[in-house]
């Protein structure tokens, strides 16, 4: 066991310099994700765009939604995405009912192989076992895909008390409610998240530590005594730090808009890509920073 306890993040500026040290440990992160996201994203935007072309949308007029008109008259323009949802909606579920599964075992079978090579470069003494990786990463998305179901649907359930229910007994919508219960709602899978989710992204570092299998990996992740507060420090620190990430790149993305006269549509859709691989540069390089805190952290423990 750790003999002296100290926070978890009390030396984690030194692992960030770390990472930044080693740069070939995020190229090596960057590579096998885009060596799945890319592909994935153009199967999804084909298989997406049979759905468009069989259903007429343009009729619901979502083209000339404005930002202007959300803010100034949300109840239209709510009216204008619910229409163009009930249109596309079933095709892309459908689509989503096969797509979905698939997309996740590749991305178990991907990530498993992926994760031991960054895990096998920060540390060459690290025994590989790629298939124990592959179905611990598999186990992995089951919690977060559930979490974002929950999302989904108790969003749906405040939109159905708020507005749509305010609005059949002929009274007003409560937005400030609907608003405040998505935020709420957010933070609380959020937190949820972070603090289950320390189990499955230690599980395969015990696996390669300990030449452990998926059982024994996540019985040793749960019963981890003292380590666990570290653990969910870690978590919660980074999982801020992504929503800072997500916040910066909004405002970066909407830097142009007061020039959006004098700027063309081809500029500004560059310009929002680029923002979006900065983004993904720098949720890779705070990906690697948490396998690198963790693998620091639990090392002390393997080792007595």
């Amino acid at each position: 066991m750790v003999k002296e306890q100290q926070r978890a993040t009390q030396g984690f500026v030194a692992t960030l310099t770390q990472v930044r040290n080693h740069p070939s440990w995020v190229l090596l992160e960057l590579t096998w994700r885009w060596l799945f996201g890319i592909p994935a994203v153009a199967i999804v935007y084909v298989q997406a765009s049979k759905v468009f072309a069989s259903v007429p949308w343009r009729a619901t007029n979502i083209e000339a939604l404005t930002v202007n008109q959300l803010l100034t008259d949300p109840m239209k323009a709510s009216a204008t995405i619910a229409d163009f949802a009930a249109i596309v909606l079933p095709g892309l579920l459908h689509i989503a009912s096969w797509l979905a599964p698939v997309m996740l075992v590749a991305w178990a079978i991907v990530s498993g192989a992926g994760r031991t090579l960054v895990l096998r470069r920060m540390d060459a003494t690290l025994q590989p076992r790629i298939g124990t990786m592959i179905a611990l990463q598999l186990l992995r998305i089951l919690p977060l895909a559930a979490l974002c179901i929950v999302w989904f649907f108790g969003v749906q359930a405040l939109g159905r008390w708020t507005i749509v229910n305010p609005i059949a007994n002929g009274g007003d919508p409560i937005i400030m409610g609907y608003v405040g219960g998505v935020i709420v709602l957010t933070l609380g899978l959020f937190v949820v998240s972070a603090l289950i989710g320390w189990i499955f992204s230690l599980a395969p570092l015990l696996s390669v530590l300990n030449g452990t299998g998926v059982g024994g990996s996540i019985s040793q992740s749960i019963r981890t005594g003292g380590l666990r507060s570290g653990l969910i420090e870690i978590n919660l620190v980074l999982g801020i730090v992504k929503i800072a990430l997500m916040i910066l790149a909004v405002v970066f993305s909407a830097c142009p808009l007061p020039f959006q006269t004098e700027l063309t549509d081809q500029f500004l859709f560059y310009w929002n890509c680029a923002v979006a691989v900065w983004y993904f540069i720098a949720s890779d390089f705070f990906h690697v920073a948490r396998l690198a805190g963790y693998l620091q952290l639990i090392r002390p423990q393997t080792t007595e």
